[in-house]
């Protein structure tokens, strides 16, 4: 099974984008260390460190899934969780916070960072094609379209144990979902961050888990939207021919066909801040 590489990340007070030639953009606060990607190239996935939103949060990190399975990071490292300038042979990326995690060609799974929660206890998979980064989870999808998952449990968001026939997941701040080979979407973990609505989704493709809020991409380049709106972030109504999605804290990102970025949410950090943006 391949799983598409994601070019667009969203943090708890950034964004990331890869452009032509395998550059990367990034929009945020001028100046945070988690931003300077300038001179990054050959890059063919990102990931944005950070899910929920509160006042201990506002650092964050980035990570570059390079053509050649080499890693790039920025940013806030306390815990460790840019040390991986040693990752070699990596097929896929994730980071959450404090943590980042890496698949191997040979479909096992590493990790950097705070081991504290367990979120990191993930050397022991096999068979995966593809990882996703909660705050205190982590969720990887296996060759054979089941789940694991490590980390804290909470409310619930690492119980995928049942989940089959599963060809996308997206771990949230305390939720986890599941895109289906047939389109619907499976969900657990906190049920306020639209996961009730998350499962009555259908002709899904992709999906992206915010901090209190959750993204659908549909087969038909349309994006669905539940959970928290207080900033905005579900307004994606009007968005129309998109390959690519990305939920942030409490913003939302979509990268339509042609290569324009749509937003909806929060912009006090400038996460919203590159030209091309707006909802239609």
């Amino acid at each position: 099974m391949t799983v598409q590489r994601v070019p667009l990340a969203a943090g708890r007070r950034h964004s990331l984008a890869v452009v032509d030639g395998g550059r990367v953009l990034a929009a945020g606060p001028p100046g945070a260390d988690e931003c300077a990607v300038a001179g990054w190239s050959e890059i063919v996935a990102v990931a944005a460190g950070n899910v929920h939103a509160a006042r201990n949060t506002g650092r964050s990190h980035s990570v570059g899934l390079r053509a050649d399975g080499t890693v790039l990071a920025a940013g806030w490292n306390a815990h460790g969780q840019c040390e991986v300038t040693n990752w070699t042979k990596m097929v896929g990326i994730a980071a959450g916070w404090r943590r980042t995690l890496g698949v191997r060609a040979d479909g096992t799974a590493t990790a950097a960072g705070r081991r504290d929660d367990g979120a990191c206890d993930v050397e022991d998979w096999s068979e995966i094609v593809a990882v996703s980064a909660g705050d205190w989870h982590s969720v990887g999808l296996r060759s054979d379209r089941t789940v694991v998952a490590a980390g804290l449990n909470t409310r619930g968001q690492v119980d995928v144990t049942g989940w089959t026939d599963i060809v996308g997941v997206a771990a949230g701040y305390l939720h986890t979902l599941g895109v289906k080979n047939d389109g619907t979407v499976v969900a657990c973990g906190d049920a306020t961050a639209g996961l009730t609505e998350a499962r009555r989704w259908r002709n899904i493709r992709a999906v992206s888990a915010g901090s209190h809020h959750v993204l659908g991409l549909m087969k038909d380049g349309r994006v669905l939207a539940a959970g928290d709106d207080s900033h905005g972030q579900c307004r994606t109504q009007a968005w129309r021919k998109v390959v690519a999605i990305a939920a942030g804290s409490r913003h939302s990102l979509g990268l339509r066909s042609d290569g324009s970025i749509l937003t909806a949410g929060y912009d006090g950090d400038g996460q919203r801040g590159w030209t091309a943006t707006g909802e239609t």
